[in-house]
């Protein structure tokens, strides 16, 4: 099972990624460990998707971060839908 996620810093600013653990993979954006996210703000998860493959996680990041669009983020975030 994979995770396609979004997580959300102190400034307002989104990222998208996926991993097979979320747990450890916020960890690491939180301890700097990530090229986009060592800015040294607090991220938190604010929306997940659950994936059966790396495939489709993948595809699915693509797809959100192709719509380059914050309102399309937070109207995933804000729908409540969990897949």
């Amino acid at each position: 099972m994979y995770f396609v996620y979004i997580i959300k810093n102190t400034e307002g600013k989104y990222y998208v990624g996926y991993t097979k653990n979320i747990r450890e993979r916020l960890e690491r954006h939180n301890k700097n460990r990530s090229d986009f996210t060592k800015n040294k703000v607090k991220w938190n998860l604010v929306y997940k998707e659950r994936l059966l493959n790396k495939g489709d996680a993948i595809k699915r990041e693509n797809y959100i971060k192709s719509q380059k669009s914050k309102k399309f983020i937070e109207s995933l975030i804000y729908s409540g839908v969990e897949k």
